[in-house]
C-alpha cells in the first residue's frame, strides 16, 4: 500500500471506469488519460443514498461553476456503480442538482490505488486536487462523520495554479488571490517570518 502522504507530487494512477454524466443523462467511460490537460477535483465519498455525502456533493455543485471558470473540472467517486449513481441522481433532490460526472469505482481499483479504501469496503471521505499533468497537488481526508466544505477546493485549486505559474513562490496561510502577498523561499527569510 502507498503511504498516503507520499501521494503528493505523484501521478494519478491509471484507471478506466464507468461514470454517470448528469449533463447528458448518459453512461460514459472515464480514464486517467481523459483527465489530462486540466485542473481537477476528485471527491471520493463512502456511499450513495447516505447522510453526509449528499450534503457534500450538493455543496460541491454550488461551487462547480466557480471551479469551471477557474479551469477545473469536478468528479465525484464512490465504490457504487454508475447505475446506482443514476438512480440516486433521479431520486434525491440534492443529488439531482449535480452537473459534474459521477464515477463508479465498483471494483475499487482507483480507491485501492490511492489507499483510501476503508476496512468496510467503502471509500474514505477524501478529496484530491490534481494538476493538468495528473499530478496530485493536494489531498484532504476526513473521518466519516465530518463533512467537507467545497469552498476549500477553490483555495487549493487557486493556490496550485498560482504556484504552477510562479514556481519560485509559495502561498502562505490566508493567501486568497494573485493580489495577496506570496513568499519567495530563501536564506533571507529563515527565522524572519
Amino acid at each position: 500500500m502507498e503511504d498516503i502522504m507520499s501521494l503528493i507530487g505523484k501521478k494519478l494512477p491509471e484507471f478506466n471506469l464507468d461514470a454517470y454524466d448528469p449533463k447528458t443523462n448518459e453512461f460514459v467511460k472515464i480514464s486517467d488519460k481523459d483527465l489530462e490537460g486540466e485542473w481537477k477535483v476528485l471527491m471520493f465519498y463512502p456511499a450513495d443514498f447516505t447522510f453526509v455525502c449528499p450534503t457534500e456533493l450538493e455543496d460541491l455543485q454550488e461551487k462547480y461553476g466557480q471551479l469551471k471558470e477557474m479551469g477545473a473540472e469536478v468528479y465525484s467517486v464512490s465504490v457504487d456503480t454508475h447505475f446506482v449513481h443514476k438512480a440516486w441522481h433521479d431520486e434525491s433532490e440534492a443529488i439531482g442538482k449535480i452537473q459534474y460526472k459521477m464515477i463508479g469505482d465498483s471494483n475499487k481499483e482507483l480507491t485501492k490505488a490511492l489507499d483510501i479504501l476503508t476496512e468496510d469496503g467503502k471509500a474514505d471521505r477524501a478529496t484530491f486536487v490534481i494538476d493538468p499533468d495528473n499530478v496530485i497537488q493536494a489531498l484532504e481526508i476526513n473521518a466519516g462523520g465530518i463533512g467537507r466544505k467545497a469552498e476549500n477546493n477553490i483555495y487549493k485549486v487557486k493556490a496550485g495554479q498560482y504556484v504552477r505559474k510562479h514556481p519560485d513562490q509559495v502561498c502562505p496561510a490566508k493567501w486568497n488571490s494573485e493580489n495577496d502577498d506570496t513568499l519567495t523561499p530563501g536564506l533571507d527569510l529563515v527565522g524572519k517570518i
